[in-house]
């Protein structure tokens, strides 16, 4: 088996998931453990291999250390990915299954919704642990589906790049859209209330269409919307998605979304610079979900969610003006501010 990840900082520990019974088949990656006990959500989706699984895993975990370091939260990185059964399947016993994986890691590991899991998905698994959090919300606590927490955060971090980058608000800009799921179409309703002007694609056509009906935009094909006449493409789909082909086609001049991994590869970030794109790293722009996870585990307020969100475009803004201060990419910029956090939390800690 062959799993290719970026390895800046190695994976601590990696647990296999396997329970026939229930269907359970996967991985948790714990990343790091520096800053405190690894967080990261539960992924659920078509992998066609369990190779493809581990792959997306580790370089999701990873991305969830940086992501948590530079949000200022008191975890480190971690992630599970499972793979999605053909066919029919008790949805209930599988995540049952992986709470008590989840909690045989003894707090190593707080998990989480991501793509293709629910907030009735993490009450299965806080049957069997308390290590979860995005569980209904009660009152004023923290809690219930971080997603929109995350599309209030990328829509902070496209007003504040878009503001230096290309020196505009939002009215009247042209927004590409890529994906159109519960971050991606709240984010685009955000972006319309702006005076944006939408181009949406999504590989599920009734929500997309749904979406544009309401809003107004135009709709393009999953192949074609990161090359269209936009003046920002906006990633909301899985990883991957920013390679060679793609950035050579690209119109836009702004790249800020909520995809996780959205560079196929490190190298890709100089590409974009050198094509004249501002790109955001994904994680800094993307970190409004992890913040309500992590504010609903340590029994916060939604207050304090929303205050930390504010916090994600002034944090953009200034990793784009150190790397246009340094003239690097604001990938470089980001990780290194990650990784001078982790280590010093590191030193102090021995």
């Amino acid at each position: 088996m062959v799993v290719q990840f970026s390895g800046r900082l190695p994976a601590l520990e990696t647990v296999r998931l396997e329970d026939k019974s229930a269907g359970l088949d996967g991985i948790i990656v714990v990343h790091s453990t520096t800053l405190g006990p690894g967080a990261g959500g539960c992924r659920l989706w078509h992998y066609p291999d369990l190779d493809q699984a581990f792959t997306d895993a580790f370089r999701l975990a990873e991305g969830m250390s940086y992501k948590n370091a530079m949000a200022g939260l008191p975890f480190g990185g971690a992630k599970a990915v499972l793979r999605r059964p053909d066919g029919p399947f008790d949805r209930a016993a599988l995540f049952q299954a992986f709470g008590r994986a989840v909690a045989a890691l003894g707090g190593r590991y707080v998990t989480a919704e991501d793509v293709g899991t629910t907030v009735a998905d993490m009450q299965e698994v806080a049957r069997e642990t308390r290590h979860v959090a995005g569980l209904a919300a009660v009152g004023a606590a923290a809690g219930g589906d971080p997603s929109p927490w995350t599309a209030q955060g990328v829509f902070g971090a496209i007003e504040a790049s878009a503001a230096f980058a290309l020196g505009s608000d939002l009215k009247g800009l042209t927004v590409a859209v890529q994906g159109t799921g519960s971050v991606g179409g709240e984010l685009c309703r955000r972006l319309a209330d702006a005076g944006a002007r939408l181009v949406i694609a999504d590989v599920a056509p009734g929500r997309r269409d749904r979406l544009a009906t309401i809003l107004g935009a135009r709709v393009v094909s999953a192949d074609a919307i990161a090359s269209v006449e936009a003046d920002v493409f906006v990633p909301c789909a899985l990883g991957g998605v920013l390679d060679k082909p793609t950035v050579a086609a690209m119109k836009a001049k702004l790249v800020c979304g909520g995809a996780n991994n959205q560079l196929a590869t490190p190298e890709i970030a100089g590409m974009l610079r050198e094509h004249g794109i501002t790109y955001v790293p994904d994680y800094v722009a993307n970190a409004g979900g992890i913040i309500s996870v992590s504010a609903e585990y340590l029994g916060e307020s939604a207050a304090s969610v929303a205050s930390r969100v504010a916090q994600i475009g002034p944090r953009v803004t200034a990793i784009l003006e150190e790397a246009a201060r340094r003239d690097i990419s604001p990938a470089t910029a980001a990780d290194e501010t990650a990784e001078r956090l982790i280590a010093s939390a590191g030193r102090l800690a021995a």
